[in-house]
């Protein structure tokens, strides 16, 4: 609305005219959720909606470091044994350990870091065990 309102106009009447131009021009026409209910609409009163809207769109953490990497850490060794290559298994192990080492090296907030750099060499022989194909049944 870059528009200024009309001298002698009331703000009233001035948004209903610009309201019914932006109808006019098309401006309403296909918004998402169209025809849907509102989200939420039988949930109680939150004060605080809007932070956790904030936090669920943003993909905020709360967490303090440490724990934050700890997470992290345990999502990444769960995905790991579903990679199919031994290089993408190394690749990603050694992207962790910049992560902890960076985590490590902070003074932060909270509690202290307990999460140590991960060995390669020991995770990627478990993946081999986990990934070789059971012997077929005789």
């Amino acid at each position: 609305m870059t528009e200024r309102k009309p001298a002698g106009k009331s703000w009233e009447s001035w948004r209903e005219e610009l309201i019914r131009l932006a109808h006019e021009e098309g401006a309403f026409d296909n918004l998402p959720g169209a025809g849907k209910p509102l989200a939420d609409l039988g949930d109680t009163y939150d004060p605080d909606w809007w932070v956790k809207k904030l936090v669920q769109r943003e993909k905020v953490s709360m967490l303090p470091p440490a724990l934050e990497v700890l997470r992290k850490v345990e999502a990444e060794v769960e995905r790991i044994w579903t990679l199919s290559r031994e290089d993408e298994v190394r690749e990603r192990i050694r992207a962790l350990n910049v992560e902890i080492a960076r985590a490590n090296a902070r003074a932060a907030e909270g509690p202290p870091t307990r999460v140590a750099p991960l060995d390669a060499d020991t995770i990627v022989a478990e993946w081999r065990a986990a990934s070789k194909p059971s012997s077929p049944p005789r």
